[in-house]
């Protein structure tokens, strides 16, 4: 099966230990692609480079292995929870003291896990559609009364063949939770309340995405001086849905966006994440979490790691699939998440 795979597209002049040395009947750029994406489908991905006057394919292959579904089902659970407890509190209701009250956490709860949910679920099924491994999503629950999660991910269990898959893996999650945050937030702030200033003195203060500002006005006009907007739970729950997508899109190392910077620049893509780290250096003196984050993708590497195909660049759909995360990144980027 593996060898009908390889010479409907490849012409092979030697063969040896599982390397294939010839030319591509054709196109190699698409042909390239539409081998690997066939053989990653029966759990065997290729490594695809030039040589000389001619093309070199290795194959790897990787058994499928079976995840344990209780813990993605337990810390689903676990977060529905703690959420529910986030969106109590923020209600004003007491959990611990009546626990019916915990009822009233569901609209952001909700809100926030479907964002959540439909933005893991993005990258997992860009993965499936490239034959790339990839486990379900991981939710993470922390008991934590304003938000009652640290997100959610997935792990990706396979190499990524090449720079249409990278893309499309890195940038589905964020965009298809861009657009899910969208009517989210057009709901939410239609719900939120505006008030004078005064009423929200020593409140936490959030910063204001391109989007939230644009969705703002169009809901409530222009907000007088002396006031200001507060949020409505299901609001909160956009404004954080908007805020991790542009988390995950900060050009750095394996982020998604690091994904999206690698697919569409290549090798400069490192001297994008180390200016992209500079930049989070000097926001951590206005907003100290910047340095956190950093110090968590130092540990995670600055760099990307090479694709298994470098002969194959990125497709004209690929291309505006990453002008489309880099706009998102744009409209919902905040150097100032949260102040007092």
């Amino acid at each position: 099966m593996v060898d009908e795979i390889i010479e409907k597209y490849f012409d092979v002049a030697l063969y040896m230990d599982a390397t294939y040395v010839g030319h591509f009947r054709g196109n190699a750029e698409k042909l390239s692609r539409k081998l690997q994406d066939e053989l990653a489908r029966l759990d065997v991905y290729a490594a695809i480079e030039k040589v000389v006057d001619a093309y070199r394919i290795t194959l790897i292959h990787i058994p499928p292995k079976k995840g344990k579904l209780w813990i993605h089902i337990l810390l689903l659970l676990l977060t529905i929870l703690t959420t529910l407890f986030a969106g109590a509190l923020q209600q004003g209701q007491d959990p611990f003291k009546n626990p019916l009250s915990l009822f009233k956490g569901v609209p952001f709860s909700l809100s926030l896990m479907l964002i959540l949910g439909l933005h893991e679920m993005g990258h997992y099924l860009a993965s499936k559609r490239y034959g790339i491994k990839a486990t379900l999503p991981y939710f993470l629950p922390v008991p934590h009364p304003l938000i009652g999660t640290m997100g959610a991910f997935i792990m990706i269990k396979s190499p990524i063949t090449h720079k249409d898959a990278l893309m499309e893996i890195g940038s589905m999650g964020p965009i298809v939770g861009f657009f899910v945050a969208l009517p989210v937030s057009i709901i939410g702030i239609s719900l939120s309340r505006i008030v004078p200033i005064s009423h929200t003195a020593g409140h936490l203060k959030l910063g204001t995405p391109l989007i939230f500002q644009f969705l703002t006005y169009l809901i409530h006009g222009h907000i007088k001086s002396g006031y200001d907007i507060v949020l409505h739970p299901v609001a909160f729950a956009g404004w954080l849905g908007m805020f991790v997508s542009s988390l995950n899109l900060l050009p750095l190392g394996q982020l998604d966006g690091g994904h999206v910077s690698y697919a569409l620049f290549g090798e400069l893509h490192k001297k994008i994440s180390k200016g992209a780290f500079i930049v989070l250096l000097f926001l951590g003196f206005f907003w100290p979490g910047w340095w956190l984050w950093g110090i968590l993708l130092l540990l995670l590497g600055l760099y990307h790691p090479p694709l298994l195909n470098n002969v194959s660049g990125l497709s004209k759909r690929g291309m505006y699939i990453g002008i489309l995360s880099i706009v998102i990144f744009l409209l919902t980027f905040v150097p100032v998440p949260f102040s007092v």
